[in-house]
């Protein structure tokens, strides 16, 4: 029995745990953005026209070249998360899979919390942490049982 499918599945879920802060840092850029865009539409149609003028602008080809790098990084992992549901749930199974993407975006974030990067506060390895992914791990191979 080969394991690549079940490695793949819960690397992709802690992809998943990864997304999220790149996620936050669109959301950040949007509330900026959108603060000016709702001004723009309570004035009206000539703002909402204005405003649609602007996003069009802003989507020209040379315009690709000012994305952020976070935004890249986010939509390939969100794209990666798409790919691999359509090659690896038929594989798996909707519950094996969806129980081991669970898994590995647990463990990765465990990980992250950790070691506090890419963004996120600090917050130490405890046992009940430990034992809560342990749990965790153990429902996984119960699922996938057969």
């Amino acid at each position: 029995m080969s394991y690549w499918p079940h490695l793949m599945a819960a690397l992709v879920g802690a992809g998943i745990t990864i997304q999220v802060r790149h996620e936050r840092h669109r959301a950040d850029d949007d509330r900026v953005a959108g603060s000016r865009r709702d001004r723009e539409f309570r004035r009206g149609p000539r703002g909402a026209r204005a405003a649609r003028s602007r996003q069009r602008r802003a989507r020209r080809a040379g315009s690709v070249a000012t994305v952020p790098t976070w935004a890249w990084f986010g939509g390939l992992l969100g794209a990666t998360y798409v790919a691999a549901t359509t090659v690896l749930g038929p594989k798996l199974g909707a519950a094996s899979f969806l129980a081991l993407t669970l898994a590995g975006q647990m463990v990765a974030a465990l990980l992250v919390d950790h070691f506090g990067v890419i963004g996120f506060p600090q917050s130490p390895l405890t046992p009940t942490r430990l034992l809560g992914t342990a749990l965790l791990v153990v429902g996984v191979l119960l699922i996938m049982r057969r």
